[in-house]
C-alpha cells in the first residue's frame, strides 16, 4: 500500500477523534459554559448536521481544484474549526467551531476514498479505502479514550488543541506523500450530479443509511442498556466502547479485503449476520460476557459493510464519483441520526432499553433486501454478462476507474 494512504489515515484519525470525543467531555464543557447537558448535546447534533450538508457543499466547491489541493484545504478547515473550539469564549462560538470542523468531514472521506482507490490497482481498491478508514476506526480505540482522559485531567480545551495538532500532521502528510492528482478533464458538475440518476447509486446509499443505521440504533443507547439491563458499572462503559472500536478496526480491514474479491457476497454476509446479531442482542444484553462479545461483533459486522458500500458507490458512479462518494459519507451520518431517533422512540414508548436492538435488526435486514434487489436489477440489465463470470470480472475491473474521462 502506498505511503499516501498513511497520510489519509492520519487525517481520518483526527476527524474520527474530534467527532466522538465530545461525547465523553459534555459534562466538562457544559459546566464551563454554564449550560445544561441537553444544550451541550447540540455540539454533537450540530457536527452531524454539518457533515450531512457539508459533504456535498464542500465537494461542489472543490470541483475547480485538484483533489490533493482540496484535501489540503479541507484539513486546513478542520484545523481552524478545532482551534476555534479550543479557545471559544462562549458556547455559541464553540458550536460554530464544531460546525466549521464538520464541514471538512464528509468531503474529506468522499474525496479521500476516490484518491485512495486511484492509488492502487483495480483489484485492491476496496482494501485501499479500508486502509484510509482504519484511521477513523482506530480513533475510536485510541483517540477518543485518550482525548477524553486528557480532557478530564488537563481540560477539554487541551483535547481540541491536540486534535488540531493531529490535523496539522495530516495536512503535512498529504502535502508530502499524496501525489498531485488533477481533476479529470471533461468532468463537470452536471456529470457529478448525473450519477444520482443511477438507481444503483441510490440503492447503495440507501443500504448505507439502513445498514450502518442498524449499528447506531443499538450503540447510541449502549450506556443505559449496559448499566440498567446487563448490570455493568458506569465506569465499564468506556472499555465496552473500546471493544466496539476494536471490532470496527477488524471488520473494516476484513470488509476491505473481501470486497475486492466478491463485493456483493460480502455485503450479503455482513448485513445478514449484522441483522441476526442485533436481534440476539436483546437476549445477550442480560449477560455480561455475552453482551461484551455481542458489542464487539456489532462493531466488526457494521464496519465490514463500509468499504464495500463505499466501493459500490464508486463503481456505479465511475465516470464522476467524487460527489457521490462524499454524499455517501453523509448517508452514514443520516443513518446514525435516523436510527438514534427511532431507538429513542421505542424506549420512550416503554419497550425497554433493549428495544433499539430490534430497530437495528430491522434496519439491517432492510439493507440486506436492498442489496439483493440491487444485484437482481444488475443481472437483469446485463443478462449476457452475468452468464459469463470472466466478462463480469473484466467489466468490474474497468468500471472502478475513478478518474475515467467523461466527454461532453
Amino acid at each position: 500500500m502506498p505511503l499516501a494512504l498513511l497520510a489519509l489515515a492520519i487525517g481520518a484519525f483526527g476527524i474520527g477523534t474530534t467527532e466522538f470525543v465530545i461525547m465523553g467531555l459534555l459534562p466538562e464543557v457544559a459546566g464551563d459554559f454554564g449550560v445544561s447537558i441537553p444544550t451541550a448535546g447540540f455540539l454533537v447534533t450540530g457536527y452531524a448536521l454539518g457533515v450531512m450538508f457539508g459533504a456535498p457543499l464542500m465537494t461542489v466547491l472543490g470541483t475547480k481544484v485538484s483533489r490533493k489541493r482540496m484535501l489540503m484545504l479541507l484539513m486546513g478547515l478542520f484545523i481552524i474549526g478545532n482551534l476555534i473550539s479550543a479557545v471559544a469564549p462562549t458556547f455559541t462560538v464553540m458550536l460554530i467551531g464544531r460546525v466549521i470542523a464538520s464541514l471538512a468531514h464528509g468531503a474529506f472521506f468522499g474525496i479521500g476514498s476516490v484518491v485512495a482507490a486511484d492509488l492502487v490497482a483495480p483489484d485492491k481498491k476496496a482494501g485501499a479505502i479500508a486502509m484510509m478508514f482504519t484511521g477513523l476506526t482506530v480513533a475510536n480505540v485510541v483517540g477518543v479514550p485518550l482525548g477524553t482522559l486528557i480532557g478530564q485531567s488537563a481540560g477539554w480545551r487541551v483535547t481540541f488543541t491536540v486534535v488540531a495538532a493531529l490535523g496539522v500532521l495530516g495536512l503535512a502528510g498529504i502535502f508530502k506523500l499524496v501525489p498531485d492528482m488533477p481533476k479529470p478533464e471533461g468532468v463537470r458538475l452536471r456529470h457529478e450530479l448525473a450519477a444520482f440518476k443511477n438507481v444503483q447509486v441510490l440503492l447503495a446509499m440507501a443500504m448505507t443509511v439502513l445498514g450502518f443505521g442498524g449499528v447506531f440504533a443499538a450503540i447510541t443507547y449502549i450506556a443505559p442498556m449496559m448499566t440498567n439491563v446487563t448490570g455493568y458499572a458506569d465506569g465499564s462503559v468506556t472499555w465496552l466502547l473500546v471493544l466496539f472500536g476494536l471490532g470496527m478496526v477488524g471488520g473494516n480491514l476484513v470488509g476491505g479485503r473481501f470486497a475486492d474479491r466478491a463485493l456483493m457476497p460480502m455485503l450479503y454476509v455482513s448485513l445478514g449476520a449484522l441483522a441476526v446479531v442485533l436481534a440476539l442482542f436483546t437476549l445477550t444484553a442480560h449477560n455480561k460476557i455475552a453482551a461484551a462479545v455481542t458489542i464487539t461483533l456489532i462493531g466488526a459486522l457494521g464496519f465490514a459493510t463500509v468499504p464495500p458500500l463505499q466501493k459500490r458507490v464508486l463503481d456505479q458512479a465511475h465516470g464522476a464519483p467524487t460527489l457521490a462518494s462524499a454524499v455517501n459519507i453523509g448517508a452514514f451520518n443520516l443513518g446514525n441520526a435516523l436510527s438514534a431517533w427511532l431507538g429513542g422512540v421505542v424506549i420512550a414508548a416503554g419497550m425497554g432499553y433493549t428495544a433499539p436492538n430490534w430497530v437495528g435488526a430491522v434496519l439491517a435486514a432492510a439493507a440486506l433486501l436492498l442489496a439483493v434487489l440491487s444485484a437482481a436489477l444488475e443481472r437483469r440489465a446485463h443478462p449476457a454478462d452475468s452468464a459469463d463470470p470472466s466478462v463480469v470480472k473484466a467489466e468490474q475491473a474497468h468500471s472502478v476507474q475513478p478518474q475515467a474521462v467523461v466527454h461532453n
